[in-house]
């Protein structure tokens, strides 16, 4: 009998003690997988965090791309890519070089030659420039002196050359040698091409070019005007130009080397005026638009004495 009552006892004892491991091991087991799910949870909720950050950043933030260029005097630059302004999108394949000719065609576009030329040429046979291949012309129109004074000329052949190169046959546009250090005076050089032109027609834009006069050692020359005028001043400068020639019923056009689009103007305030793009290197280096490219200044052409200038107008649509 004592023995039996022992037994129960034991029995009872074991059976409790199973009954609080099972209830403990629910408990646990229960709270494990509740921690479980909250982080099944939490990780979901952060996904869904990460993966709309993400591609908010996207949206908030155009690409940007690192690039690396060289200047006339073979130093080299890096800088970023601006993606407000209208990129260039030009198959560099398509560009053949023939001497001192080039020309470009895609499905989109076909292409034609030019030169540009000032008084430093001297006279200019423009039929034979005609026969050689060249179908424009853009003259220079007039200079400031980049000095002091900064006195405005008139080009000593301007007129000539723009009457004879339209006989010849030509489309002729013009362009102005900037020395201008606020809008006050890039109008008025406006003013004072739109006088020289007299109401003449052009087939061809006006343009402006704003120069800032580099060294060979890369620093701006210090004796020149524009030497210390900003960027910001230097795009209004433009700006300025540019508006007074539509007024004048003329169509703008601005020059500008890779250096100046990286530093000196904001093209991105000037993305509704076609750019003549000025590059000596074999491919141009820019990553934005363009119109014109001047793409030589050692060409060969009959009719020109000694180097000229070469340019080539990439025309969209044919």
């Amino acid at each position: 009998m004592r023995k039996r009552i022992i037994s129960v006892f034991v029995l009872a004892f074991a059976c409790s003690l199973a009954l609080t491991a099972c209830g403990a091991s629910g408990e646990a087991m229960k709270e494990k997988t509740g921690k479980a799910s909250v982080n099944a949870g939490e990780k979901e909720q952060r996904s869904k965090k990460a993966s709309y950050r993400d591609r908010s950043s996207v949206q908030e933030k155009p690409t940007r791309h690192k690039f690396k260029f060289r200047d006339v005097y073979g130093q080299t630059y890096e800088t970023y890519t601006d993606p407000s302004i209208p990129a260039n999108e030009y198959d560099d394949r398509n560009f053949v070089h023939n001497g001192s000719f080039l020309s470009y065609k895609d499905e989109g576009h076909s292409s034609r030659m030019g030169v540009d030329v000032s008084g430093h040429q001297g006279s200019i046979d423009w039929k034979k420039v005609k026969e050689a291949g060249i179908d424009f012309a853009i003259i220079r129109i007039a200079y400031r002196g980049y000095g002091h004074t900064g006195s405005l000329n008139e080009d000593s052949l301007a007129r000539k050359n723009i009457k004879d190169a339209e006989a010849a046959g030509l489309d002729v546009g013009v362009y102005v040698f900037s020395q201008a250090i606020n809008e006050k005076e890039a109008a008025e050089e406006a003013d004072y091409a739109i006088s020289i032109l007299g109401g003449r027609d052009l087939d061809l834009p006006v343009c402006y070019d704003p120069e800032h006069i580099l060294l060979k050692d890369h620093s701006k020359d210090p004796a020149a005007r524009t030497s210390s005028v900003s960027r910001e001043q230097f795009t209004r400068n433009a700006s300025a130009f540019c508006d007074r020639i539509k007024k004048a019923g003329y169509k703008p056009m601005v020059y500008a080397n890779m250096l100046w689009e990286a530093y000196s103007l904001d093209l991105s305030a000037l993305t509704d005026i076609p750019v003549w793009y000025a590059d000596y290197e074999k491919l141009p280096q820019t990553p934005y638009d363009f119109d014109f490219w001047q793409y030589s200044n050692e060409g060969v052409v009959p009719g020109i004495s000694g180097a000229c200038d070469m340019d080539i107008q990439i025309i969209a649509g044919q």
